[in-house]
């Protein structure tokens, strides 16, 4: 007969039944979803050896809720202190309990004392119902777990990984997140199951139409990162982590500066003609340091290039109209997206490029319904508050609303530039003729006299929106080439982020908002 384990021999096997993934009898059923448990999540996000957790002997007593389906504490990837708040769905599928809505809230608050970022792991099937009336209804309930996201929004960097469901009111953990990572096949975000729409509506729909990571990454906008399975997640969660601060009060990390990829110059890349298309990518490659962009919301509103890269080593981010997709117009869509990212730059201290090639907004009562003045006057606020140093570099058209959109001169940035081709003004050539001389357009009988003068007023009109003209008056601050426009930016960041970095953030009221 073995004699009894004393309390130390007690707590070591404890913590290894804890530990021990293998025996979860849910493990087979998220193996067959390609999905990594929890633990070996954090074994590869984090840097051995680092993570410390609170809360392991939650609810030990019963086997079945050991844990209360969260792991929670604080680690370091690439050597950054950060919180973690994850799930685990071997554990009651990963729904919120008493103890696990107190484990989050507790490593929220540790992410606001000690001022560093927390990356959230998500994997829920949201509340449990037999527990609603101890985690509902008091001022430490699951709502403080969203107060607390509002209180932390543009003062640490929240990330969120979505890998299975996020459902009901666990959805707003991603939607109150800077970032948000989908994984392709196995991430479901929505208030309502499509069975519970099905009761409520009679509509039916599947999963991944009700609240997919396509659906999301593509239609919706909550999605930021699109992804194949755990590990690329991961790896996006790290990549998204050298691009932020710490917090509001602190840089961005240095890198070594290196040089552009190689390939066309700038002058070939961009054609005169307004109405010829290009890959402003190109553009973004031939300025940036070698391999350093990061997309951010690529999927969506992809009239609107949006995301971070360093410039001579410095993180900068970056919007950029494509005229490739629907002429680079802005819509309802995009214009959510550029407000979305100008204020996460702006609340973290980053500075902005913003390339402008765009004839305005979209019109007609489609985006009209949509609301597009509305989100798009949303967009031109976040700029008008935004303190960090902001750069406008007109590549072509800029016309309209659009100029002040991608920070034209009157929405005063630091700095606005242009290249030979660009093109100021309400807008362009061919609307301008049209609105100034329609009557008399309309009076000429002979369509080859109609013509002559059309054509005659088109080109009086693009010679009076030239750049040069533009910075003879000193409108705008300076006129390059595509090969010196890269030198040109260097030097003025260097310069304009050299300013106290109170004087960029007074005062500290920058929130995320998607």
């Amino acid at each position: 007969m073995s004699e009894p384990m004393n309390k130390t021999e007690r707590l070591i096997k404890l913590t290894a039944e804890i530990k021990d993934i293998e025996s979860r009898s849910y493990l087979k059923t998220i193996r067959k979803q390609n999905k990594l448990h929890v633990r070996e999540r954090l074994d590869y996000l984090l840097d051995p050896g680092t993570f410390v957790e609170d809360g392991l002997f939650a609810r030990y007593e019963n086997p079945k809720l050991q844990t209360d389906a969260a792991v929670t504490g604080i680690g370091k990837i690439d050597g950054r202190p950060v919180c973690i708040s994850a799930q685990d769905m071997t554990v009651k599928a990963g729904t919120w309990g008493k103890v696990t809505i107190e484990k989050m809230i507790r490593i929220e608050e540790k992410a606001i004392e000690l001022m560093i970022p927390i990356i959230y792991l998500i994997d829920s099937a949201g509340a449990r119902l037999d527990e609603q009336f101890d985690i509902f209804i008091d001022r430490r309930h699951a709502g403080m777990i969203f107060r607390l996201q509002g209180v932390m929004s543009g003062v640490v960097p929240q990330i969120s990984a979505v890998f299975g469901p996020s459902t009901a009111g666990s959805a707003y953990i991603p939607a109150l997140s800077d970032c948000v990572i989908m994984v392709e096949g196995n991430t479901s975000v929505y208030l309502g199951s499509p069975r519970m729409a099905e009761m409520v509506t009679g509509e039916k729909v599947t999963m991944e139409e009700m609240g997919g990571a396509r659906m999301h990454c593509t239609v919706s906008g909550l999605g930021d990162y699109w992804v194949a399975d755990d590990y690329q997640a991961l790896d996006t969660v790290k990549k998204y982590l050298t691009y932020m601060p710490q917090n509001w009060q602190q840089p961005v990390n240095r890198y070594e500066s290196c040089e552009p990829i190689e390939g066309r110059s700038i002058a070939d890349i961009v054609p005169e003609n307004q109405a010829i298309p290009y890959d402003v990518m190109e553009v973004i490659d031939r300025l940036v340091d070698a391999d350093s962009f990061f997309p951010f919301k690529e999927l969506y509103a992809p009239e609107l290039i949006t995301g971070f890269a360093r410039l001579d080593g410095r993180v900068i981010g970056i919007i950029a109209n494509q005229s490739m997709v629907k002429a680079g117009v802005l819509f309802p869509e995009s214009a959510e997206k550029g407000a979305h990212f100008i204020a996460l730059c702006n609340a973290f201290g980053i500075p902005m490029l913003y390339l402008v090639d765009i004839s305005g907004f979209m019109i007609g009562s489609v985006v009209e319904r949509d609301a597009i003045i509305r989100k798009g006057a949303r967009w031109l606020n976040t700029i008008f508050n935004a303190t960090v140093p902001r750069i406008g570099v007109i590549l072509r058209k800029a016309y309209g609303a659009g100029y002040l959109a991608m920070s034209g001169a009157s929405c005063m940035p630091d700095a606005c530039i242009s290249l030979v081709t660009g093109q100021p003004a309400i807008m362009g050539p061919e609307a301008a003729v049209n609105a100034m001389h329609a009557k008399k357009i309309a009076e000429i009988e002979d369509p080859e006299e109609r013509a002559k003068f059309v054509k005659e007023q088109r080109e009086l009109y693009a010679a009076d929106v030239d750049a040069l003209k533009s910075a003879s008056k000193f409108y705008i601050d300076d006129v390059v080439t595509g090969d010196q426009l890269r030198d040109s930016l260097v030097k003025r960041f260097e310069y304009y982020c050299g300013r106290p970095i109170k004087q960029q953030m007074l005062p500290k009221r920058d929130r995320v908002m998607r």
